[in-house]
């Protein structure tokens, strides 16, 4: 593995030693202030920041840079403005670059994160319930998260907090009991696990509509929850059972969203279970949670209600049952303490901000969450029906993440229907399953994860304009005219002498700005850059076919390199598309 140092390091090198050439020491430290630009491949703003400073007039500090800058060979200047520096990097040593990343298995991406480890708590459905609308942007941006994380080298925890614990259990348990005619272990059918969390789901609803009208039943719910947390080896069998068959129905959704998440890395609330006791020991022998009415909580100087009212964090209720809260903060410091994370992420709805805040500070002042450890929660928006409205089904229920699935699916079908393609068969349905899956994840992605957005799977699947169906063809096209290419004209070397066309040069900038875009994605945790800088690669590949021919180049250098081009884009497209949790189908 080699990484590739960037034509953006390489021209902040470039500035920063002519600054070491012409400033005075402590002037020539600063930030060389370099930017992509439209009126070059970079501009730099320095000689305006630190005019004043050095005692120059700002035009005649950036032509002192300027003059420095004319013996380096590798980048090229002019002054502009009232002393902008417009720089472009030499057409050699850009062809040199594409020559580098694809020398390298990883495109020349280093591996920053090495020795890091982060913590990702992202998806957690309910158990013995179908996985349903809410559950696909943290699952999906989790798992974006997760790649990005992984690539770059960091030890990755993944962990799916199931909602496998609490009151509802005991109300669900004892319809179960009480009804032995509701078949949702099978029966003679033996329905797969998909349609047995169906069944746990109806099932559920009726068990809450009996719990909300019936005062016996309450209380023999009740009974069966104590049962369940003392330990009742029946009750705990038929827990079990409710586990086995949600998680088993998950890991489906999961294999067919495509993302990484497995059996393993379920951590459910009942994890915990054994260091509540603990944990509220801990908090009240240091002074954290205190008594309020009855109930254990935890205070915060600067959480109030809207009359200015105390709002509280409820370690313990006045039951002596445990809340989530309880459960988060033992997670937390479980994660800190054994899993010894560095850094904890929590894809969790933006609704929980508060939640959230309070468990974060509680962890602080116990000591467990120290300036060592960056806890974060990662929210994200809500996912709309048509027109902005609530998603829901056309009854007011909560549409299934599985029907979303049939729908971009078979949307994919018919805008692939309009498209010549000569696969037939399996092949055939892998491609349309792989762009309908890709569909809905590229969307969900492509929109910055703290806005709302509205489902339309007639948008998602088109040809046109920024979506995964688009991104997916653009690898396709390029991989195809690489299939066309004769054997000797790929492997002929780069000849680095050769004048760059402009859309060359932008296409082998975008390129080699991959490596930043995906360091800014790790480290402010926004999938929807990702996207945007795949869709301008693929516009820029569109205008450097239009404007460069490929296979039928002027001359065999030319096309060598152009065929190196090629190849560059389509592994960084694969690669960017991989990080998204995309396939990126050879042929479509």
């Amino acid at each position: 593995m080699t990484e590739v140092l960037a034509a953006f390091s390489l021209v902040e090198h470039a500035v920063s030693a002519a600054m070491a050439r012409v400033l005075p020491r402590e002037l020539s430290k600063r930030d060389p202030l370099v930017r992509p630009s439209e009126h070059a491949d970079f501009q730099s703003n320095a000689a305006l920041s630190l005019a004043k400073d050095a005692g120059m007039p700002p035009r005649e500090l950036a032509h002192a840079l300027q003059q420095e800058l004319c013996g380096s060979g590798a980048v090229s200047s002019t002054v502009s403005g009232p002393g902008f520096l417009n720089l472009a990097v030499a057409d050699a040593q850009l062809w040199g670059l594409v020559e580098a990343r694809l020398a390298d298995h990883r495109l020349g991406l280093g591996l920053p994160l090495a020795s890091t480890r982060t913590v990702v708590d992202y998806s957690a459905p309910n158990i013995a319930k179908e996985m349903h609308v809410g559950h696909l942007r943290t699952t999906v941006i989790g798992d974006c998260l997760v790649r990005v994380l992984m690539f770059l080298g960091g030890d990755v925890v993944r962990q799916n907090h199931l909602g496998d614990w609490g009151t509802q259990f005991g109300m669900l348990i004892q319809y179960i009991d009480e009804h032995p005619e509701a078949q949702w272990r099978g029966g003679t059918a033996e329905p797969g696990a998909g349609e047995q969390v169906s069944v746990l789901d109806s099932l559920y609803r009726a068990a809450r509509q009996t719990f909300d009208a019936d005062p016996a039943f309450v209380e023999r719910a009740r009974q069966r929850v104590v049962a369940l947390q003392s330990g009742d080896e029946a009750t705990l069998a038929v827990w079990r059972e409710l586990v086995e068959v949600s998680t088993a129905a998950f890991q489906q959704l999961y294999d067919r969203l495509g993302v990484l998440l497995t059996e393993p890395d379920c951590a459910g609330e009942s994890t915990y279970n054994p260091f509540l006791d603990e944990v509220v020991a801990e908090l009240v022998e240091a002074g954290i949670a205190v008594d309020s009415d009855g109930a254990l909580c935890v205070f915060f100087e600067n959480v109030t209600g809207p009359e200015g009212e105390p709002v509280p964090l409820i370690v313990r209720k006045k039951d002596g049952g445990y809340g989530y809260a309880a459960t988060d903060l033992a997670t937390i410091r479980y994660r800190i303490r054994k899993l010894e994370a560095d850094r904890i992420l929590y894809v969790v709805d933006a609704r929980q901000a508060l939640h959230f805040q309070m468990v974060f500070d509680t962890a602080r002042r116990a000591g467990w969450l120290t300036d060592d450890v960056e806890a974060v929660h990662v929210p994200f928006g809500t996912v709309m029906g048509p027109g902005g409205t609530p998603f829901k089904t056309r009854s007011g229920g909560t549409v299934r993440l599985s029907e979303l699935l049939d729908a971009a699916v078979a949307g994919a079908r018919e805008a692939m229907a309009g498209k010549a393609h000569d696969l037939t068969g399996d092949a055939l349905e892998r491609v349309i399953e792989a762009a309908g899956i890709g569909a809905v994840k590229y969307a969900d992605l492509s929109t910055s994860r703290a806005k709302n957005y509205v489902f339309d799977t007639a948008q998602m699947v088109s040809l046109q304009g920024n979506t995964g169906v688009y991104m997916q063809y653009a690898h396709a096209r390029v991989r195809t005219i690489l299939g066309k290419a004769p054997k000797d004209a790929l492997e002929q070397p780069i000849d680095t002498t050769l004048p760059l066309h402009s859309a060359e040069r932008a296409l082998i900038l975008l390129l080699d700005g991959f490596d930043a875009t995906v360091r800014e994605v790790a480290q402010e945790l926004e999938p929807h850059r990702l996207c945007g800088h795949l869709f301008a690669l693929a516009k820029a590949l569109t205008d450097f076919y239009g404007a460069c021919p490929v296979l039928k180049a002027e001359t065999p250098a030319r096309r060598a390199n152009r065929l190196a081009l090629c190849r560059l884009t389509a592994g960084t497209l694969a690669l960017g598309l991989d990080l998204l949790g995309l396939q990126a189908p050879d042929r479509m």
